[in-house]
């Protein structure tokens, strides 16, 4: 197997799959060159010699511009590449072809059948802070409901957050409207929502932000200000909801019926050649189902959004994506911030230079299929296909926002490791055998054996079997410990 990867033939570096070192002879088809420095594995190497202020070109697309002289078999990376990023942009619809979606078969899987003709994929008991001043009580709800799970409950889960008062504008109804839609989420089988009594987003005014039909026998309510007892009397509600989940079984339905959230965190240089595009394989088989599939991360989307936009068959849906865009980076300038800033050390350190270079493979998880629906945030999926939705790209914060907006489950494709769960399965995708090796206990699928041999196609299989299994029951291993955040978008101001 190469040393190196050149992933686009247009490209003028190519990818180490292995650490280089200095002097080390590399070939490619028609193509050699000597390493003229070490090179980390997932860092880039120069193909031929790159002058000063050219393009860096990588997946076929510039990733930034030489900031200096490169010469052939030298390390290209952040000392020696700079983003071409800039402000808000216009932009002209040019739709490609349609691509061919995978063919597949049709599947199934054991889900719970919700009256809107949602699918649950877990039958929980959620108990749900309205504010942040009755966290610990929701904390100790989820201590002493243990004892409940068992046939027909899968888990207890409290979901405590800082929010829900002292908050304005938009900022309060962002926190009013994810409430909300967890209220009502399909893996959700009864619901405790917990207020304080004196907060701003009360229980009357997040139930303003159920849809019509949402299923009130499945909620209670407790305004704790109003209760002698909170503790006791919100344990009654949460056995009164444990008695009416009791007798739900699980029953096959259509994978059609799945919608499942893409998110990457803690990439390095394989994300793009491994975990995303095999995440990405998934989706379009989504996609050929009837199920549906959420891309989120607005920022990490900034260099490769044309491409996504190409993917609008209707101008209305490349308007939105337009909004979605230059509305995210007019939050940026908002508050005083660079638009380009963004891979995080841990992205450098594993071989990501410019935020395009880090977006080109971040948006490879949505595959090849056409783009059916871009939604705000807190807006639920009603489109089948790959929908966008606007959310940043904190790794908590938009897990939540993919779960809002209905996602049963989150595949997670990380090049360093993470252990944190959304208020979904959180499903751990590797990109490379190490990792997956050290990290056991994190990672539930490993995309980095596609550097040993495996194809995307089968891999891209492999995992649609792993997400029907999770659907029916199989625990991801963040799951199987217990694991589960929940982190709202704060965009305003505290009082």
């Amino acid at each position: 197997m190469p040393s190196i990867l050149r992933i686009n033939p247009a490209d003028n570096v190519a990818v180490a799959l292995e650490p280089l070192s200095a002097g080390a002879a590399l070939e490619l088809p028609g193509l050699s060159v000597t390493a003229a420095e070490d090179i980390p594995a997932g860092h880039k190497i120069a193909l031929r010699d790159i002058a000063e202020g050219e393009n860096i070109i990588k997946y076929g697309f510039p990733i930034g511009h030489a900031v200096q002289p490169i010469a052939r078999g030298s390390h290209v990376h952040i000392h020696n590449l700079k983003t071409n990023l800039s402000e808000t942009l216009s932009y002209t619809w040019q739709p490609a072809p349609p691509a061919r979606l995978p063919e597949v078969r049709e599947r199934t899987f054991l889900g719970y059948p919700r009256k809107n003709g949602r699918v649950g994929i877990r039958n929980e008991l959620w108990i749900l802070p309205t504010v942040g001043c009755v966290n610990d009580i929701a904390r100790a709800l989820e201590r002493d409901c243990q004892s409940l799970v068992g046939p027909g409950i899968d888990h207890v889960y409290a979901f405590p957050h800082p929010y829900g008062c002292s908050q304005m504008g938009d900022d309060q109804e962002n926190t009013r409207q994810i409430l909300a839609d967890l209220c009502v989420h399909p893996n959700v089988g009864g619901v405790l929502l917990l207020g304080l009594g004196c907060e701003n987003s009360s229980i009357a005014e997040i139930r303003k932000h159920f849809p019509e039909d949402a299923d009130l026998s499945r909620m209670r309510f407790l305004i704790c200000q109003e209760a002698e007892d909170e503790q006791a009397e919100a344990m009654k509600l949460i056995r009164e909801l444990a008695e009416q989940m009791r007798g739900e079984k699980r029953v096959p339905c259509p994978a059609s019926r799945l919608v499942i959230g893409l998110k990457c965190g803690g990439s390095d240089g394989f994300s793009g050649i491994t975990a995303n595009p095999v995440v990405g394989g998934l989706s379009d088989r989504m996609a050929a189902l009837g199920g549906s599939t959420i891309l989120t991360e607005v920022p990490e989307m900034f260099g490769a959004e044309t491409i996504l936009m190409a993917r609008c068959p209707t101008e209305e849906l490349f308007e939105k994506t337009v909004s979605l865009i230059n509305n995210f980076k007019k939050y940026y300038q908002d508050n005083h911030q660079t638009i380009y800033e963004n891979p995080s050390p841990g992205n450098k350190a594993g071989g990501i230079s410019t935020l395009e270079d880090k977006a080109l493979g971040c948006t490879q998880k949505s595959g090849f299929s056409p783009v059916r629906g871009v939604l705000a945030y807190g807006e639920q999926v009603r489109n089948p296909g790959l929908n966008l939705l606007s959310a940043p790209g904190n790794d908590l914060v938009a897990a939540t926002a993919l779960s809002a907006s209905g996602a049963n489950m989150v595949l997670f494709t990380t090049g360093r490791g993470t252990p944190f769960a959304a208020p979904v399965p959180t499903m751990k995708i590797a990109t490379n055998p190490t990792l997956a090796a050290h990290k056991a206990n994190w990672v539930d699928f490993s995309a980095g054996e596609l550097l040993r041999g495996k194809t995307l196609d089968e891999l891209a299989d492999a995992l649609l079997d792993l997400v029907l299994e999770v659907a029916s029951g199989k625990e991801v291993v963040s799951e199987a410990r217990g694991f589960h955040d929940l982190a709202i978008f704060k965009t305003g101001v505290t009082l």
